[in-house]
């Protein structure tokens, strides 16, 4: 099929861009009925969405927090993480791109829970790779969070996140309701984790003590800089400030305040998960099992599916993307869907439209 970039090629040869006009309305015809095609029935298009290991790595370690461990499934996500491990070592955030110590280090600990071999040639370069930038210690906040909830870090070597933030008002300096609706999304069912400090069942007792320089319990300062920006050293100080507080805070405020937290989370657990995000679904799923909801409950069961929907399989591989949601607009067809799924907000006098399902 002939694209837009051979008629571009074409024209840097010195071809004069008259003589390439019908190969250009041939090239807009042919992506315009290729995508035609691949639109579903009520308007809309799904396309893969392929980021990074991380959502991969944490989807298989998700398993074994819960122990849902569907064997199968890992060994190709393995297959999968093995493929794109990069000539470093370690695992970027992009194709073909520079090492990252977060990635590496989930992506590490998915690969030894699969089963592979900690001596295996390309374990063996990812956990040196791990350690000449650091160790497992110098991962960014929600890597810590992800070994925490396995026990290799002490629950300390995360950020102070009171479950009282739900509670907190718009108008106030740190406010739930400022975020964004893909970051309460995340941040509301994690504030309830934080909180109650759950550890992972791991049934095959995997562990990742290798990747540390120095030990967990003798690290002292788990947040420090470089920090990116001047926010940086403030949440630093915050965090310093609430770290003793945040123990004392009354029973009955945190009761309110998981409550709270619930009470957003439940009424947007529709088709495609919490957000539609994979972070947010794998946070309630945990949630909620820590709370002693059953699996089979209508909610966990709900935002189970919602995960597995984000599964991509290949011949001999399989993923997890981050996110699926509907894209592109085909004017007569795709707007009728867009338009039920819109929600509408009064805001200072004149009208935002957003196309969010639950905003």
């Amino acid at each position: 099929m002939l694209i837009y970039s051979d008629v571009l090629e074409r024209h840097e040869t010195g071809i004069p861009a008259e003589a390439d006009m019908g190969q250009v309305r041939q090239a807009i015809d042919s992506a315009h009925a290729a995508l035609s095609n691949r639109q579903n029935d009520d308007g809309h298009w799904v396309f893969e969405l392929e980021a990074d290991a991380t959502i991969p790595a944490e989807y298989v370690l998700l398993e074994h927090y819960l122990d849902r461990i569907d064997d199968e499934k890992q060994a190709r996500i393995g297959v999968y993480l093995r493929r794109i491990q990069g000539q470093h070592g370690g695992w970027p955030l992009y194709h073909d791109g520079g090492f990252d110590l977060s990635a590496s280090v989930k992506a590490y600990f998915a690969l030894k829970a699969i089963g592979d071999d900690i001596n295996a040639p390309h374990m063996k370069r990812a956990r040196e790779a791990i350690l000449d930038h650091g160790g497992a210690a110098r991962a960014n906040v929600f890597a810590r969070i992800q070994m925490a909830l396995f026990g290799e870090v002490p629950w300390r070597a995360t950020p102070v996140m009171p479950v009282e933030l739900m509670l907190m008002p718009k108008a106030a300096l740190f406010s739930m309701w400022n975020m964004s609706y893909w970051s309460r999304c995340v941040v509301a069912p994690l504030l309830v984790l934080r909180t109650l400090e759950p550890r992972a069942i791991n049934p095959r007792n995997i562990h990742i003590q290798e990747l540390f320089v120095t030990p967990p319990e003798e690290v002292k300062d788990w947040i420090r800089g470089p920090y990116r920006s001047f926010w940086g050293r403030v949440f630093k100080h915050v965090d310093t400030v609430l770290r003793p507080i945040e123990p004392r805070f009354p029973a009955s405020m945190r009761k309110k305040a998981i409550k709270a937290a619930i009470d957003f989370i439940e009424p947007r657990l529709g088709e495609g998960g919490l957000g539609a995000i994979y972070p947010a679904m794998a946070n309630v799923v945990m949630m909620y099992r820590e709370m002693g909801v059953p699996d089979n409950d209508p909610r966990v069961e709900l935002a189970w599916k919602g995960i597995q929907e984000l599964l991509v399989e290949k011949e001999d591989e399989t993923y997890c993307q981050p996110v699926c949601h509907p894209s592109g607009i085909r004017v007569c067809r795709a707007w009728p869907w867009s338009r039920l799924r819109q929600v509408r907000r009064q805001r200072v006098q004149r009208r935002r439209v957003s196309v969010c399902s639950a905003a």
